[in-house]
């Protein structure tokens, strides 16, 4: 007889049956792409289904990929303008959520009130002021015009107040009868406890940055400062859009970075999420 605290076999089949077809629905067009990086060009729009090639041109494709445009150049792009990004928000969002969180001061909630308001702006709304400031300033087509714009990171800001409001006041306070100021509060103590949450937000800040297309197909001009994405639109212009296998095999590459940053991170991640959403 089942345990009445326990779902019955039959539910417990049928819920992994539907978490089974779920993943393989979400992951089926990342699979396709896999396969499609690993055919020639005469099989990838053959009749019927073939996950498998049956001549693999694997070493051909990857190879075209990696030489015909610089795709390390783009991924290196990748790299910095993320690493940029996330460095400069988690200066930003750290003592803002800290001084949200944990210091009354007057104006405080119509603050708050407007960080929140910010999170419901799509970005695409404030792009053309966001463009023509840069164009005055001479930033455009710069590694720069890639990461001015994220600097304070409204969200960022958000999660990180959700996690310092279950830090008790009496460590704040003993690390204040210690002498320390406000500074070395937030840097020594607040972000060594909040690194699951920070950890949460950096996932949440790269995939963001490296998957982004539309910033940078505004402000760059030049292909030697392309990001990943917009690498992969030089890529198919290169190759008039024809070439599916090397094109797929690039794409496999861009993302292969996040796929192995987010398992390296899973568990932090998981810990960091579920730490700020209790909170009140």
């Amino acid at each position: 007889m089942n345990s009445p605290t326990q779902p019955s076999l039959t539910w417990r089949i049928a819920r992994h049956a539907i978490l089974m077809t779920g993943t393989i629905i979400y992951l089926f067009p990342f699979i396709w792409m896999l396969s499609t990086s690993l055919k020639p060009a005469d099989e990838i729009f053959m009749s019927g289904f073939h996950l498998l090639p049956q001549k693999w041109a694997a070493v051909e494709n990857y190879t075209t990929a990696l030489t015909q445009v610089p795709l390390l150049r783009y991924l290196f792009n990748g790299i910095v303008v993320c690493a940029g990004i996330l460095i400069l928000q988690v200066l930003v969002a750290l003592p803002a959520a800290y001084v949200f969180a944990k210091i009354e001061f007057r104006g405080k909630h119509l603050a708050w009130g407007l960080v929140m308001l910010s999170l419901m702006i799509p970005f695409q709304a404030t792009a053309i002021p966001l463009y023509i400031l840069l164009y005055h300033a001479g930033l455009l087509d710069t590694t720069a015009a890639l990461i001015i714009p994220f600097i304070a990171s409204a969200f960022g800001i958000f999660l990180m107040r959700q996690f310092f409001r279950g830090v008790p006041n009496d460590l704040i306070h003993a690390a204040r009868l210690d002498g320390m100021s406000e500074f070395e509060l937030v840097w020594r103590v607040l972000m060594p406890a909040a690194m699951p949450a920070l950890i949460a937000f950096s996932i949440f800040s790269v995939v963001w940055h490296w998957n982004d297309y539309f910033w940078p197909l505004l402000v760059i001009n030049t292909m030697e400062l392309a990001t990943p994405p917009l690498g992969t639109m030089f890529f198919m212009n290169e190759e008039a859009g024809t070439n599916y296998g090397p094109l797929m095999a690039g794409t496999v590459i861009i993302t292969l970075p996040l796929l192995l940053f987010f398992l390296a991170a899973q568990k932090r991640f998981i810990e960091g999420v579920t730490l700020t959403g209790v909170k009140g």
